[in-house]
C-alpha cells in the first residue's frame, strides 16, 4: 500500500497524535504555514511589481495593525474555545489509531467527497447569515471588517462562525467513517483552500485555473464576495451559487 509508509511513521508519533491537544496545534500549524506564502507576497507586493500585478485589488495593502489584529482573533478563538471542546471530545471519543493505511485511492475519493459536503454546508450556513439580518449583523459581520481580502483574514470570525465552520469540517469525515490520515489530509487541504481564498492573489498557479469549466471559484470568487456581499457564497465550487443564482464571476 503506497500510504503504509507515511502513515507508520505517523504511527511512531502516536503520543502526540492521542495529545488532547493535537487536533489545536494542527489546525494552527497548519494555519499559519499557509498563511505565511502570502504574507510573504504581501511583503514584495509594495516593492516589486511583478508580484502587486497578481493582486487582486491593487490599491489594497496589509498592514502591522491588520496583521496583529487577524492574528489575536484566531489566536483567542483557538485557546479560549476550540481547545476545550478538544479537550471534551478526546475524553468523550478517544482517539483510535488503526494499524494499515488507507488505500490510495479511498483517499483521495473521501477527500473529495468530504470538500463537497463541507462546500454544501458552508454554503447554506454562509447563505444564511447574509439573507437573515439578525445573523449577519451578531455572528457574520465580523468576518466582513476586511472588504479587501488577506491570508490572516481567513479566521478572523466570531465565536459562533469558527465553531459551526469548525464543527462541519470535524463532523464530516466521521459522518463518512474516514481514515485518521483521510480526516488529516483533508484538513489540510481545506484549511489551504480557504487560505487561499483569502489570500487577495490570483497567481497562475491557483486553484481555479486548474480546475476545468469554471467549475472551482478561487480567490477571485471569494474576494467579489467579500467586495460586494451579495454573491459568491459556496467557499470553493461554483455549482450552488450557480442554481441559487448567486454567482458572480467579474467585477
Amino acid at each position: 500500500m503506497l500510504l503504509q509508509p507515511l502513515w507508520t511513521f505517523l504511527l511512531g508519533h502516536s503520543s502526540l497524535m492521542h495529545s488532547p491537544v493535537f487536533p489545536v496545534l494542527f489546525s494552527l500549524s497548519v494555519y499559519l504555514s499557509c498563511c505565511a506564502p502570502f504574507l510573504l507576497l504581501d511583503l514584495l507586493s509594495s516593492r516589486w511589481a511583478l508580484v502587486h500585478r497578481y493582486k487582486l485589488q491593487p490599491r489594497s495593502s496589509v498592514s502591522w495593525a491588520t496583521v496583529r489584529s487577524c492574528l489575536a482573533v484566531t489566536l483567542y478563538n483557538h485557546v479560549v474555545f476550540i481547545l476545550p471542546l478538544t479537550v471534551v471530545h478526546w475524553y468523550l471519543r478517544p482517539v483510535h489509531l488503526p494499524q494499515e493505511a488507507p488505500l490510495l485511492a479511498r483517499l483521495l475519493a473521501q477527500v473529495l467527497v468530504c470538500l463537497l459536503l463541507f462546500d454544501f454546508q458552508s454554503f447554506v450556513w454562509h447563505l444564511l447569515h447574509h439573507r437573515v439580518p439578525w445573523l449577519y449583523r451578531n455572528f457574520h459581520k465580523v468576518h466582513h471588517t476586511f472588504s479587501s481580502t488577506s491570508s490572516l483574514t481567513t479566521e478572523h470570525s466570531g465565536v459562533w462562525e469558527t465553531l459551526s465552520l469548525g464543527f462541519f469540517s470535524a463532523m464530516t469525515p466521521l459522518l463518512l467513517s474516514c481514515h485518521p490520515l483521510t480526516e488529516l489530509v483533508f484538513f489540510v487541504v481545506n484549511i489551504s483552500l480557504s487560505v487561499e481564498d483569502h489570500c487577495g492573489y490570483d497567481l497562475p498557479w491557483s486553484s481555479h485555473r486548474l480546475v476545468p469549466l469554471g467549475l472551482y471559484g478561487g480567490a477571485r470568487h471569494h474576494d467579489l464576495h467579500h467586495l460586494k456581499s451579495n454573491c459568491n457564497y459556496a467557499p470553493y465550487f461554483t455549482h450552488w451559487d450557480r442554481l441559487a443564482g448567486t454567482l458572480c464571476t467579474q467585477d
